[in-house]
């Protein structure tokens, strides 16, 4: 067992060995890698567990350097587990690398069918028994993502939960995959106008820099091809905080002048690259629609179902880049969507594609939430719902809280997505407070 001293905190390593598949304990078995932190002088401490489940599908969970962010808020009341879930991080990793191993694309497909947020819950079971003992229910904190699990969590063991905490994560317990796009385009399109009146001059900018990729290949630096439709990807930094000026401020430093004339500069490219780049995580776009799948709101496949509703967007031309080139008005960036040539355009995830698109085609998912033991629920609940969050629907989510008893929820526009990261605590502490009954 490993253990590592940083500033203020203590880490230990924990490693589980888990079933590949939990209805099959004795057959293939995977790594699933836990890390623990601790507040420095407290590890011999009594301190109630608190679990933390990360955004994604398919992000490791924080690296911590010290009592940063809403960690330092965590620790001065719990002894906290970072779970790199399944297949990410330091757990047994999936990715171009490692998925041959598995054989061809069907396989690997089938294998990356357990690593959905109903297998994240069984990994955290063990984990909490190893850890906090059989008996000892522990509290967790899902963010993004990790909120869904959260709600899978509460409908399959909820006896191993002392609280729940939700961060932007309330899913819409009977959304299909194509009701959660239906709903994601109008949103998408609210932040663009945002920040195009934000930042007027980004119109043309923007357009610019897509007809000059239209009309070349640009290669990103690593191999990927930037297209108009990768370009239009850079969208996803409008849900953050900051994510606009992030945007404007890339957009602004685009060109260069050489000796074959205007072109786009190598640090624009690479940063670029590293917004657009799924090297670090393509779980995050291989898995990212079967996350939705569930056999009682639709039995199908989920298809595609983000290209599929904007092949069918009339209400927003400005998603489409031709019309746009060819006309007037200003060129949407997308949010967060995973279309299939994204298998064509990066270079982590082409040896993927044939994989990706047996995903797609899979049918009959298991169900992930209990609408019957959400509705008797008594785990001490509260989430965080951020008014317009750019990811996760608004309507989907209070209509969830709705249905889960002992949810209280806290809408807010004060913070976006990221609230929980970047509000240095306050966003931890609120939801604390809510579970105590001290607001």
């Amino acid at each position: 067992m490993n253990v590592d001293r940083l500033p203020g905190v203590t880490l230990t390593d924990h490693v589980l060995d888990a079933p590949l598949d939990h209805a099959d304990p004795g057959g293939e078995r995977i790594e699933v890698y836990g890390r623990e932190v601790v507040a420095a002088g407290r590890e011999d401490a009594a301190l109630p567990w608190l679990v933390f489940l990360q955004g994604g599908p398919g992000n490791a969970a924080p690296r911590p350097l010290g009592r940063e962010s809403w960690l330092g808020r965590a620790l001065e009341d719990y002894r906290v587990l970072l779970l790199d879930q399944r297949g990410t991080g330091r757990s047994t990793p999936a990715n171009r690398q490692t998925l041959p191993l598995r054989g061809g694309p069907r396989e690997q497909a089938g294998y990356l069918a357990h690593f959905r947020a109903d297998a994240i819950v069984r990994d955290a079971e063990l984990f909490r028994r190893r850890l906090a003992g059989p008996g000892t229910p522990w509290s967790v904190l899902g963010q993004s993502f990790g909120g869904f699990c959260t709600v899978a969590y509460l409908s399959q063991a909820p006896e191993g939960l002392r609280e729940a905490l939700v961060t932007g994560g309330l899913p819409g317990l009977d959304a299909s995959a194509e009701d959660v796009y239906r709903a994601a385009y109008p949103r998408v399109a609210r932040k663009n106008t945002a920040h195009y009146a934000r930042y007027p001059r980004d119109v043309a900018a923007a357009r610019e820099i897509a007809a000059y990729l239209r009309e070349r290949e640009v290669r990103l630096p690593g191999g990927g091809i930037l297209t108009p439709r990768a370009f239009q990807a850079l969208g996803m930094l409008l849900g953050s905080g900051n994510g606009s000026h992030v945007l404007h401020h890339l957009l602004a430093d685009a060109w260069v002048t050489g000796p074959a004339g205007r072109e786009l500069g190598d640090a624009f490219l690479e940063g670029v690259r590293a917004h657009l780049s799924h090297a670090a995580a393509p779980l995050f776009a291989v898995v990212h629609e079967a996350i939705y799948g569930q056999r009682s709101v639709d039995p199908g496949p989920t298809a595609w179902a983000a290209q599929r509703v904007r092949d069918g967007l009339t209400a927003y031309p400005q998603f489409d880049v031709d019309t746009v080139l060819d006309g007037a008005g200003p060129l949407y960036f997308t949010g967060e969507m995973m279309y299939p040539w994204l298998f064509d355009t990066d270079p982590a995830l082409r040896p993927l594609k044939e994989t990706a698109q047996e995903l797609a085609e899979r049918r009959d998912w298991p169900d992930l939430y209990n609408a019957g033991q959400l509705a008797v629920n008594d785990v001490p609940a509260a989430a965080a719902v951020y008014f317009d969050d750019m990811y996760v629907d608004t309507t989907h989510s209070l209509a969830a809280a709705d249905r889960i008893r002992s949810m209280r929820v806290w809408v807010t526009n004060e913070w976006e997505h990221d609230g929980l990261r970047v509000s240095d605590g306050a966003v931890l502490d609120r939801l604390l407070r809510m579970v105590r009954g001290e607001v």
